[in-house]
């Protein structure tokens, strides 16, 4: 299945975590092939990256690990594709603008069971690529369009949204998410292929880590961090290093930002 991997923080870190050591830790029997992609929030603009080649044949994969720019949100995808062929276009995560605001998303399993009719009437929000992930981000943007006439709606109001959008999801199949608006960082947990073959929760992790900047243990994450006190959250598929990774309840979703979980909302 895909690879799905995000950071908040509360001072701007460097994601030193290569894309294609993610990929090493896929489901046994799924190669990473299919395609990459990265999303550095700096400020309100969004530095994006996306290739439908291999990442572990990436140079640019090499190069962002080392010399990647720090930022205090960042989203990335490692595809290995079920609907739609290999392209750019297909490449996740993708990127909306929505009000004035860089909206992005990614997707981790198959929705065989999303109907044509899920897609938006709406000409604002139509998928570029034939994917079923970027069908329901399309989908999750047409309902939160209307929360964003108005300026920047709440905390509350956001989750809610997105929270019924999950639940929407779930029945139609594999529905783990990673979700920004560029202030508010949504994860929705569902279900995975697991190593011994079974579809069954967790279909994502998270680690909080609060410490000077010279810890280790932030570094052995994956980070690379400036001065200052730091705290942070990490959204992975699955546990990135030995540290104890909290797995999400399915149908669990999380608000996160700047390196703290704001709120949680079950099933």
């Amino acid at each position: 299945m895909c690879e799905l991997l995000a950071i908040s923080c509360r001072q701007p870190a460097r994601l030193s975590l290569s894309l294609a050591a993610l990929a090493a830790r896929s489901t046994p029997g799924h190669s990473a092939r299919d395609g990459w992609g990265v999303a550095y929030f700096q400020g309100n603009e969004v530095l994006a990256y996306r290739d439908a080649a291999p990442a572990a044949d990436s140079p640019l994969v090499r190069q962002l690990a080392e010399e990647g720019p720090p930022t205090t949100l960042a989203l990335s995808h490692i595809r290995h594709a079920t609907r739609g062929a290999r392209s750019l276009a297909n490449t996740q995560p993708f990127v909306r603008e929505l009000h004035g605001r860089s909206h992005v998303f990614a997707h981790n399993g198959d929705l065989p069971g999303l109907p044509p009719a899920t897609s938006p009437a709406s000409t604002l929000f139509r998928p570029q690529g034939d994917t079923d992930s970027e069908s329901a981000f399309c989908a999750l943007l047409t309902q939160l369009e209307p929360l964003w006439r108005h300026g920047a709606p709440s905390l509350q109001e956001r989750l809610e949204v997105v929270h019924a959008f999950a639940a929407m999801l779930r029945p139609l199949g594999p529905a783990n998410f990673l979700y920004t608006d560029g202030e508010l960082l949504f994860a929705h947990g569902h279900r995975r292929l697991q190593a011994d073959g079974r579809l069954a929760p967790p279909g994502l992790h998270w680690l909080q880590r609060r410490c000077a900047p010279e810890n280790e243990a932030l570094h052995a994450s994956g980070l690379r961090v400036g001065g200052g006190y730091q705290q942070v959250v990490l959204l992975a598929s699955v546990p990135l290093s030995d540290e104890t990774w909290q797995p999400l309840a399915e149908g669990e979703v999380l608000a996160v930002a700047g390196g703290e979980v704001l709120a949680r909302r079950g099933p």
